[in-house]
């Protein structure tokens, strides 16, 4: 093995971490009270604001605080069809609307939801980035769980008092449109992390890369690495469990 690699370095940190100086903050759901659990409480949106490296767009929420003389002021990321002045309500009796949130128990089977909680509490942790949602697919009354249809089309079971925000995320559609050149990938990573021009391994030399020298661009051996492999080896397909195209697409169980 020759130099450390790209993937080394990377784990180490240093240049590589994350750019969060122009950041807006976390943006979550209400912490989870006695208003939310046992009827609702209304907010108003009071602005919708962009947040420097996420493709989604944040609403800031005002909230009255149930036990204190004062506003609480929350971020959460923004449902299509969300706009300033909008009331919305979270709780367990809150409408199904757009923007509103609730326990995913109380909401009809085929409800589109984004910000959806992973454990009860948890403050929204699923379908976040723009354009996704998930689906509500079934309920179970006895055990009190529901299933979920994730944004990656995989199927969850999560409990029924777990949170979500009606609607799909907003600031979709983002990647239909072609970068066209680069000055506009630089500045999107800008804002991201350092991780951007990526040059490929085949394109270096044998000291900086296992695929890198030869006389033709090649990689030479199979792309495929075990999970167990030493750090600087491990590139290419890690731990593969089948390689190849997809072919016949997805079947979908239809429960």
């Amino acid at each position: 093995m020759g130099r450390v690699i790209r993937a080394q370095r990377k784990g180490a940190g240093s240049v590589f971490v994350s750019h969060t100086k122009h950041r807006k903050g976390q943006p979550a759901l209400r912490a989870v009270d006695f208003a939310e659990r046992h009827g609702y409480i209304k907010g108003v949106v009071k602005d919708i604001i962009h947040d420097p490296g996420r493709g989604a767009p944040l609403a800031v929420v005002y909230f009255r605080d149930p036990y204190r003389y004062k506003i609480k002021k929350e971020l959460m990321v923004a449902a299509e069809g969300m706009y300033t002045g909008q009331s919305v309500y979270c709780g367990k009796k809150a409408q199904l609307v757009i923007g509103n949130v609730m326990p995913i128990g109380n909401m009809p089977e085929g409800t589109i939801v984004c910000n959806l909680e992973e454990k009860s509490g948890d403050r929204g942790k699923v379908a976040r980035a723009s354009g996704n949602y998930a689906t509500v697919i079934a309920h179970n009354q006895d055990t009190k769980r529901t299933r979920v249809k994730m944004p990656s089309g995989c199927k969850k079971v999560i409990p029924s008092a777990n949170r979500a925000m009606v609607g799909i995320v907003a600031g979709g559609g983002r990647i239909d449109k072609p970068m066209l050149k680069a000055g506009r990938a630089y500045h999107k990573y800008k804002a991201k992390r350092n991780c951007w021009p990526k040059v490929r391994g085949v394109a270096m030399n044998p000291v900086e890369h296992p695929h890198g020298g030869g006389n033709h661009q090649h990689i030479g051996k199979a792309s495929t690495v075990k999970r167990g492999t030493s750090a600087g080896r491990k590139v290419g397909l890690i731990a593969a469990r089948r390689t190849g195209r997809i072919r016949g697409g997805k079947t979908m169980d239809k429960d």
